[in-house]
C-alpha cells in the first residue's frame, strides 16, 4: 500500500523546497506537478504552437511523452526522452505557464499522468490542486503559504541564483500577484486549500522550521 502526501500553495511559498526535503527525509519519490505544466509550456513555445489555441495545446499534451526520475534526491523531468529540467525556469515559460495551466483539457491529461505516477510508489507531490483534485484521498495534506512580499523576495533570489538574468524586484512581485490571481480564479481546478489540509504559514519560519512542523504532524499520526 502506497502513501501519498499532497502539498499545495501559491507561487514562492516554499512548497517545492519543503516537498523535496520531506521526500528526502521519508525516502519517498518527489513529484513537482508544476514542472509538468512548465514542460508542456516549454514544448509549445519551442515548437511554435499557438498558446491561445486550446485544441493545439490539448493535442500537444496528449502526444507528449513526459517522464520523471528522482534519484539521489534530484528531480529531473524529460519530454520525449530529452532532459528539459534546466530549461523550465526561463522568462518565456514563467510568462506563459499560467495560460497553459488554465486549459481544462491540458489539466485533465496531466492529472491522469500524475495519478498514475502516484499509484506506483510512496510520493510527495506539490502543486496548486494536489489535495483538492489530483490526490483528494492523500494520506496527508498541507497548504504552505506566505505573504506576497516574502514570496516575491524568495522568487527574486531564486531567479538571480538560477540563471542570473537581469530582472527588477518590482516586476517579480507584479508577476507573483498576477500569478496568484490567475491561479485562484481560473475556472478549472483553481488554487485553494483543501478542507482537510493543514495550513503552514512560512513567512517568519526558516525552511528547517517548516519541515520540522510538517514532519511532527506526520509522525504524530
Amino acid at each position: 500500500m502506497t502513501i501519498s502526501i499532497a502539498i499545495d500553495g501559491p507561487a514562492g511559498a516554499g512548497k517545492s523546497t519543503i516537498a523535496r526535503l520531506l521526500a528526502k527525509e521519508l525516502n519517498f519519490t518527489y513529484l513537482d506537478s508544476g514542472a509538468m505544466y512548465r514542460a508542456v509550456t516549454l514544448k509549445a513555445i519551442e515548437d511554435e504552437f499557438d498558446l491561445n489555441d486550446n485544441t493545439e495545446l490539448t493535442q500537444l499534451v496528449k502526444d507528449l511523452e513526459l517522464d520523471i526520475t528522482y534519484q539521489n534526491n534530484v528531480f529531473r523531468i524529460y519530454a520525449d526522452g530529452r532532459d528539459i529540467t534546466d530549461k523550465l525556469r526561463s522568462a518565456a515559460v514563467d510568462n506563459n505557464v499560467s495560460r497553459v495551466a488554465q486549459v481544462k483539457s491540458v489539466r485533465d491529461e496531466l492529472v491522469k499522468k500524475q495519478r498514475e505516477i502516484a499509484s506506483k510508489q510512496n510520493i510527495v507531490m506539490d502543486g496548486r490542486d494536489i489535495g483538492t483534485r489530483v490526490l483528494p484521498d492523500a494520506d496527508f495534506k498541507f497548504y504552505i503559504t506566505a505573504t506576497v512580499q516574502e514570496r516575491a523576495q524568495r522568487r527574486y533570489k531564486d531567479i538571480l541564483k538560477s540563471n542570473g538574468r537581469d530582472i527588477d524586484f518590482k516586476d517579480v512581485k507584479k508577476e507573483i500577484i498576477q500569478r496568484d490571481k490567475i491561479d485562484s480564479t481560473r475556472k478549472y481546478s483553481p488554487l485553494k486549500k483543501a478542507e482537510d489540509a493543514v495550513v503552514v504559514k512560512s513567512t517568519d519560519l526558516t525552511i528547517k522550521e517548516v519541515l520540522k512542523k510538517v514532519l511532527n504532524i506526520i509522525e504524530r499520526s
